[in-house]
C-alpha cells in the first residue's frame, strides 16, 4: 500500500512541480509579496516538487522523499496562509475568495499528512 501512496505523491508532485514552469504566472500570484520577485521562487519550488518525486520513487530513498515532501508543502502553506490572511482582511467583500484560501490551507495540510503516511510507513 505504501508504494502506491509513494507512486501517487510522486505523480501529484510532478504535476504540480511541472505547473510551476507551465502557469508560472499563476503560481507567481501566490507567492506572498514581502518575500520579493517571485519568478526565481515559482522555479526553485518547480524543482524541489519534481527532485522530490524522484526521491519518492526508489524504495531505499522513499522515507526522506517523504520528509521531503512534508517540509515543501510545508513552506507552501506560508504562501497559503498569507493569501489568507490578506482575503480577510478585506472581507466581507470577498466571501468567495475567503472560502477558497481557506480550502487551500486545508488541503495542504492533508498533502503534508500525505507525505508524513508515507514517510513513517516505509
Amino acid at each position: 500500500m505504501n508504494t502506491i501512496a509513494a507512486v501517487a505523491l510522486a505523480a501529484f508532485l510532478i504535476v504540480n512541480g511541472g505547473a510551476h514552469f507551465v502557469r508560472p504566472d499563476y503560481v507567481g500570484r501566490l507567492v506572498p509579496p514581502w518575500l520579493g520577485r517571485a519568478r526565481p521562487l515559482v522555479a526553485a519550488g518547480g524543482v524541489a516538487l519534481i527532485t522530490d518525486s524522484f526521491l519518492l520513487l526508489a524504495p531505499r530513498t522513499r522515507a526522506a522523499g517523504g520528509w521531503i515532501a512534508a517540509a515543501t508543502i510545508s513552506v507552501f502553506v506560508v504562501a497559503h496562509l498569507d493569501g489568507l490572511a490578506r482575503v480577510a482582511a478585506q472581507r466581507p467583500r470577498r466571501a468567495r475568495g475567503l472560502a477558497s484560501a481557506i480550502v487551500k490551507v486545508l488541503l495542504n495540510l492533508a498533502y503534508i499528512g500525505w507525505a508524513v503516511a508515507v514517510a513513517t510507513t516505509v
